[in-house]
């Protein structure tokens, strides 16, 4: 496991998916057998790597990746890292023939991240990319609603995301710097925009178009050191996707946006039968049947709280922490050979709607998003 002393890679992906699997016996694989992670924490900082393995009573750390990914031990290797650092990674480990799952964006460019798709099918190795939000109990809802066709045609989708960044004089910032370095692989656009792919694809059908306006709001900030600097890398994006089918999906993703919504990110979609509001966790619904007839009335206060008048959408279930859950399905696709669609290709995908939507800004015009195939 390679970044884990990183915020997503520590919490996200050491605690919550790996350690919880060894916390609960390890993962049941239904024939009797039961599978048992065992981390190599991998990193540069090896104060750092001892640190975390000294605190959950782990044995083994190395600052030697090369060493690990030649060790017949090694099964997976998970990448975490800064995303400059990934590819050259990843490539490493493909090469050694160890199955690869890592965070995306996959690379720091289409053509690189293209190469490690071909290179992983080539390999014959099995490989993947994190999907989270998929697995996020509000999506997982909005799935149950698409699947049951409760939306009739699906006519568009809106997404809000974001909180606001500090900027680090003042406040400590909540994101590393290198976030706004482009130079390093940074930008909301990199960052979200792979995520917006694959959700958009998996619930609603491919993006088709993308048009896209990316900019820095905030130009100055200050480093983890107190050492101000530059901001090279987009803050904040909105963006018009046109999706297979003909709905249309219109995405803001800002850390410079101070929240005024029940969650950090919320979809809303509208189709012909009814509507749905999803967002981490929760998911409201109003039916065509029971749509209210709003009126315009700028002469008075309206007669209700319009949020009073959808319906929540039940659980209906135990979803459990959603990075845990892939990790589950993607050790099942390593050790049974149980489908799975989240590989490197598909991570790709990600990389290529984001690299289009930066051009798009740049060249102030809508562009085709051309299906990837290797």
């Amino acid at each position: 496991m390679n970044g884990v002393t990183g915020r997503m890679g520590h919490r996200q992906h050491l605690v919550r998916s790996v350690l919880a699997l060894r916390e609960q016996g390890g993962l049941d694989l239904g024939d009797g057998t039961v599978l048992w992670p065992e981390p190599v924490l991998v990193g540069r900082r090896s104060q750092a790597l001892q640190a975390l393995t000294e605190a959950y009573g782990l044995e083994h750390w190395s600052t030697d990746l090369d060493t690990v990914l030649g060790d017949p031990a090694t099964d997976v290797y998970f990448d975490a890292q800064v995303t400059s650092a990934r590819e050259a990674a990843v490539r490493k480990a493909i090469a050694a023939g160890v199955h690869v799952y890592c965070e995306k964006p996959t690379a720091t460019s289409l053509a690189g991240a293209v190469e490690l798709a071909r290179l992983a099918r080539a390999a014959g190795i099995r490989h993947g990319v994190v999907q989270d939000k998929l697995f996020l109990p509000g999506l997982r809802k909005l799935r149950r609603l698409v699947e049951g066709g409760f939306f009739g045609r699906i006519l568009s989708v809106r997404g809000e995301f974001g909180y606001w960044v500090f900027e680090g004089d003042w406040q400590p910032a909540q994101r590393p710097s290198w976030n706004y370095r482009a130079e390093e692989g940074g930008g909301i656009v990199a960052d979200m925009f792979p995520h917006w792919e694959y959700v958009l694809r998996e619930l609603f059908g491919p993006v088709r178009t993308v048009q896209a306006h990316a900019v820095t709001h905030v130009p100055h900030r200050w480093d983890e050191r107190g050492l101000a600097y530059d901001a090279t890398a987009d803050d904040a994006a909105y963006g018009i996707l046109g999706l297979d089918g003909g709905a249309v999906a219109q995405l803001n993703s800002s850390w410079q946006v101070r929240v005024h919504r029940d969650e950090l990110v919320e979809f809303q979609v509208d189709g012909t039968e009814g509507s749905a509001v999803a967002g981490l966790r929760g998911c409201r619904v109003q039916h065509r049947s029971v749509t209210p007839r709003p009126v315009w009335d700028p002469d008075g206060p309206p007669a209700g709280r319009f949020r009073d008048q959808w319906q929540e959408v039940p659980d209906n279930g135990d979803f459990g922490n959603a990075f845990k859950a892939q990790w589950e399905l993607f050790l099942r696709h390593v050790a049974l050979g149980e489908p799975w669609s989240a590989d490197l290709l598909a991570g790709a995908r990600g990389v290529q709607l984001a690299e289009l939507a930066l051009r798009s800004s740049a060249q102030g015009r809508r562009l085709d998003v051309p299906e990837l195939t290797l």
